[in-house]
C-alpha cells in the first residue's frame, strides 16, 4: 500500500510540473517538453545583440553572437523565461535560426490587414515612410507639403485655425485629403482648459470647452461625458478624426506642471475618467489618445528639458497604471509616450524611445492599438540623435515630428545602412492603414 501512495504522489508531482510548465506562458512562445521556442522578426543585429520583435510587438534583446540581418524571420530555442521588463535576456539560447514562416503583427486592426495590404503593395518606400509620420501642420503650403510627401497625418494647433470660419476650416481638410493617396490622420490636442486648438477660436465655438477638472467639480463624469460628444460631433464635422486627449496622469498636487490639465484626483476616480471619455467617443469618427503614457507624475515640462522621473516601479504600476488600463479595455484606439526618463524601468532613454517602456504597455496592459510618440520636437528629444530611428525601434507606430525632412532622411539612411529593414516599415505601415479602414476613412 505505501508503494501505491508513494507512486500516486510520484505521478502528481510530474503531472503539476508538466501543467506548470505548459501553463507560465505569457510571450506567445511556442512550449515543448524539452525547450521553449519564440518566433519573431529581427529588428536589429550586431555581431553581439540581436534586438527581435513577436507576433505581440514584444521586443526582446538577446546576448547572443550572430550573423543575421534586420528583417529577418527567426526561430529561437532557449531554456528558461523570458522576461518584457529586462533590457538583456538571461535565458540560454539552444538554438537559433531563420525561418520562412511569416512573423506578422498582432492588433486590434488585423480583420483589415488584407485591405490595408492591397494599398501597401502599390505604396513606394517614400510613401511607406511617410506613413509613420504625424507631422506638425506647416507655416506655409501645407497643401503642397503632404501632396509631395503622403504623410500618415497632420497635428494642427491653434495658430492653423487662427481667424478661420467654419466652412474655411472644413474645406482645408477636404482639400488635405483630396491631395493624399491614404487618407490622412487630422489630429489636435482638443483637451479643454488650458489646452484648447479648435475652441479657442470663436468661429468655430462659442465657448473654448472647460477643463477636465472644471467640468468634474461642476457636473460629474454625466458633464464630461456629455462634453467628450459634444466636442467629437464638433471635431468630426470640421474633419478632424483624431483627439490627442484625454490627459489620464494622475496629478492631485498644484504644483505638479501637469495638473492643470489633468482631472486632479486620485487613480480610482482618473481611471473612471478615461472610462467614461472613451466610451463616450465611441461611434462618433474621432479617435481618442490617452496620454501622458506611463503617467507623467510631479514630472518637470518636457517641452523645454529632459525630465528624470524618480517613483518607484511599484508605485507607477498601482498609481500611474489603471487609468490606462481603464481605458484600454473601453476600446481606446491611440496611448500617447511621453519623454519623461522613468529610471525604475529604464534609465537611459526617454519613456518614448524605450522598448521596456512599449513592453510596459503591450505585453501587462495588452495594448493593441496605435502607440505614438509626443513630439520629438520638444526639448526632452530634439537633441537625440537618429531619434525617429530609435522611436522606429522601441515600438512605435506613429511619430509625432515638426522636421519631417530630418525623419526622413534618418530613416532612409538606417534603411540603407541596415539598421532597419524595409520589413519593419511595411509591418508598421500596415498597421496605420489599418487603423484608417478601421476608422472607416477610406
Amino acid at each position: 500500500m505505501r508503494k501505491i501512495i508513494i507512486f500516486i504522489l510520484f505521478l502528481v508531482v510530474i503531472f503539476s510540473f508538466y501543467i506548470f510548465s505548459f501553463s507560465d506562458n505569457k510571450h506567445g512562445e511556442e512550449i515543448t517538453e524539452e525547450n521553449k521556442i519564440l518566433m519573431a522578426s529581427i529588428l536589429q543585429s550586431d555581431n553581439h545583440l540581436l534586438k527581435v520583435m513577436d507576433s505581440n510587438n514584444i521586443i526582446y534583446v538577446f546576448n547572443l553572437e550572430n550573423d543575421f540581418s534586420a528583417g529577418d524571420n527567426i526561430k529561437i530555442e532557449y531554456d528558461g523565461l523570458l522576461d518584457e521588463n529586462k533590457a538583456i535576456q538571461e535565458v540560454k539560447v539552444l538554438k537559433c535560426d531563420l525561418t520562412k514562416e511569416d512573423v506578422s503583427s498582432n492588433s486590434m486592426f488585423n480583420k483589415y490587414y488584407d485591405l490595408a495590404y492591397k494599398k501597401l503593395e502599390n505604396m513606394s518606400l517614400d510613401e511607406k515612410i511617410s506613413q509613420l509620420l504625424l507631422v506638425r501642420y506647416p507655416e506655409s503650403d501645407g497643401l503642397g507639403v503632404l501632396s509631395q510627401n503622403q504623410f500618415g497625418g497632420y497635428v494642427f494647433f491653434a495658430r492653423d485655425f487662427k481667424d478661420k470660419g467654419y466652412d474655411e476650416v472644413k474645406k482645408m481638410m477636404s482639400d488635405l485629403q483630396g491631395v493624399s493617396k491614404i487618407p490622412i490622420l487630422t489630429a489636435v490636442d482638443e483637451e479643454g482648459g488650458k489646452v484648447v486648438r479648435i475652441s479657442s477660436n470663436p468661429n468655430l465655438a462659442s465657448l473654448p470647452f472647460k477643463s477636465s477638472r472644471e467640468l468634474y467639480l461642476s457636473g460629474g463624469f454625466d458633464l464630461i461625458k456629455e462634453d467628450t460628444i459634444q466636442k467629437s460631433k464638433l471635431l468630426y464635422d470640421l474633419g478632424i478624426n483624431l483627439n490627442l486627449a484625454p490627459v489620464v496622469d494622475v496629478s492631485t498636487n498644484p504644483s505638479d506642471y501637469m495638473y492643470f490639465r489633468a482631472l486632479g484626483e486620485d487613480s480610482k476616480v482618473t481611471s473612471e475618467y478615461a472610462r467614461t471619455v472613451i466610451s463616450a467617443s465611441k461611434g462618433l469618427g474621432v479617435s481618442y489618445t490617452l496620454k501622458h503614457f506611463p503617467g507623467y507624475g510631479n514630472n518637470a515640462d518636457t517641452h523645454t528639458q529632459a525630465a528624470s522621473d524618480g517613483r518607484s516601479f511599484s508605485d507607477i504600476l498601482k498609481n500611474d497604471l489603471p487609468p490606462f488600463e481603464a481605458g484600454i479595455e473601453e476600446g481606446s484606439e491611440a496611448v500617447l509616450v511621453s519623454h519623461n526618463i522613468v529610471n525604475s524601468i529604464d534609465n537611459e532613454n526617454p519613456a518614448s524611445l524605450s522598448f521596456l517602456i512599449h513592453n510596459l504597455l503591450r505585453g501587462r496592459l495588452g495594448f493593441g492599438g496605435i502607440i505614438m510618440t509626443d513630439d520629438l520636437a520638444m526639448g526632452a528629444t530634439n537633441d537625440i540623435e537618429n531619434s525617429t530611428v530609435k522611436a522606429i525601434l522601441s515600438g512605435n507606430d506613429l511619430i509625432i515630428v515638426t522636421d519631417y525632412a530630418r525623419s526622413i532622411k534618418e530613416i532612409k539612411e538606417a534603411i540603407n545602412n541596415n539598421l532597419i529593414s524595409e520589413k519593419l516599415i511595411d509591418r508598421i505601415a500596415l498597421k496605420i492603414i489599418s487603423f484608417k479602414y478601421y476608422k472607416d476613412m477610406f
